[in-house]
């Protein structure tokens, strides 16, 4: 298992944890900060899936005018992640 600590930057969430399994999927992810139902849907949405999956689908998802996300910061936060 690989943890993953993100300081999140340009959103409401202050930190995400995220958990990349053996296959490289992902199995937990929690936000500090912001909104909890969208986190925890979120959160529910991605459980399981592989990790690039996951950065393909998310990555540059914007918040209105913000060009980042809540989406945006996970995919970033994963793609610190080295696989293998």
């Amino acid at each position: 298992m690989k943890k993953i600590h993100y300081q999140c930057l340009g959103i409401c969430a202050v930190t995400i944890d995220a958990t990349v399994d053996e296959h490289d999927c992902v199995q937990d992810v929690s936000f500090e900060g912001g909104c909890p139902g969208n986190h925890l849907g979120l959160a529910r949405l991605v459980k399981g899936m592989p990790r690039t999956e996951v950065i393909r689908r998310l990555e540059g998802t914007r918040c209105g005018d913000n060009p980042t996300s809540c989406p945006d910061q996970l995919a970033q936060a994963l793609k610190e992640v080295v696989s293998g």
